[in-house]
């Protein structure tokens, strides 16, 4: 029995819809969430799309609650964007303690700020957002729920056979940027224990959304006919509306100490058979150099799907989303994941 394919999505408008649509367990998981919902760094990648989908379970649910959005929000277009789709929007440089301590008291806290890209060279404004800004929000929001965004990047490599760490993997972050981000999941740990306060420190790799990814990277890589490295030959990957959806159930599985989940999809994927695979559809063949090394940096989910189920998206279907939409030319995100990287400088 062939399993049907959810249909092509078509234009930015379809993509954002579908990143949003909420599932059947999340509304019946959000009417047991008391409280509000807020999102500290809600102008990322991520952040839009997860800010909507809480406002549309929200809605479907029947329930009266808030979300509200805050971020320094440089891009006005956006900020209006998020008022238009019901999101309370507050202009705050979260740095800025004095702004920090003005944000309303919310009992659910989505904390997605930090600093990646731009680290080498400017090392210590990394550590200051990704280590030193989490005790000041810790502190501030003790009497909340706090869902602490983190990285795969705290994990060592881990040989491909053996299906990626795990959450009781040692972390051994590579690099100063994972190192921040094992000592932001630190700060918020020491804080927990300190104040009591209910967490969940969300491990992700990697957000396929199709205007960036990794999926994205290797398809214009295809159809462009640029060499695929091989040498960081395997990766994890999950829908972006998936993750979405697992950051908000997550609140209601935040304890003290903060529960730990890898949150990606269920395969250790091959790039070399992906690219293939997204050749098949674009009638190009991969052009690849390099070969695969013995290791990669990769995460075991089975923690997750245990507790949530497996994502909605399946791989097949993303690799058919993004063949899609690399084909017909659609708009695409200057925002590299740099997957690739095996020294740890971003």
């Amino acid at each position: 029995m062939q399993i049907p394919t959810q249909p092509v999505i078509q234009s930015i408008q379809e993509l954002e819809d579908r990143l949003a649509s909420p599932s059947a367990a999340l509304l019946e998981e959000l009417t047991r969430l008391d409280g509000d919902i807020m999102l500290l760094g809600v102008g990322g990648k991520m952040g839009p799309s997860l800010a909507r989908l809480a406002v549309n379970a929200i809605r479907e649910a029947g329930l009266d609650k808030k979300v509200i959005g805050v971020s320094r929000f440089s891009n006005d277009a956006l900020k209006q964007e998020l008022i238009e789709a019901g999101v309370e929007v507050i202009a705050a440089d979260l740095s800025d303690d004095s702004a920090l301590q003005a944000l309303p008291d919310t009992k659910n806290i989505l904390y997605m700020a930090g600093n990646k890209f731009g680290t080498t060279g400017n090392e210590h404004f990394t550590w200051m957002m990704n280590a030193y800004l989490p005790g000041r929000v810790a502190e501030r929001f003790r009497n909340s729920r706090i869902v602490v965004f983190s990285t795969g990047n705290v994990y060592p490599f881990t040989p491909v056979g053996q299906g990626g760490a795990t959450e009781r993997t040692p972390p051994n972050a590579n690099g100063e940027y994972g190192q921040s981000c094992l000592g932001r999941e630190r700060i918020f740990e020491h804080f927990s224990h300190k104040n009591n306060t209910p967490m969940f420190i969300y491990r992700l790799n990697y957000a396929i959304d199709l205007r960036y990814g990794v999926l994205l990277e290797l398809a214009r890589s295809v159809k462009e006919q640029r060499p695929i490295d091989l040498t960081m030959g395997h990766a994890n990957v999950i829908w972006q509306g998936d993750a979405n959806e697992l950051a908000l159930r997550a609140l209601l599985r935040c304890s003290s100490p903060p529960n730990v989940m890898n949150i990606t999809g269920p395969e250790t994927v091959s790039l070399r058979w992906a690219a293939a695979e997204i050749g098949r559809r674009l009638g190009t063949e991969p052009v690849f150099t390099g070969a695969e090394a013995p290791e990669a940096l990769l995460s075991n989910a089975a923690k997750a799907a245990a507790s949530f189920g497996y994502p909605r998206v399946s791989l097949a279907q993303m690799i058919d989303w993004v063949a899609d939409w690399v084909a017909a030319g659609s708009e695409t995100w200057n925002k590299p994941t740099h997957f690739q990287e095996r020294e740890g400088n971003y």
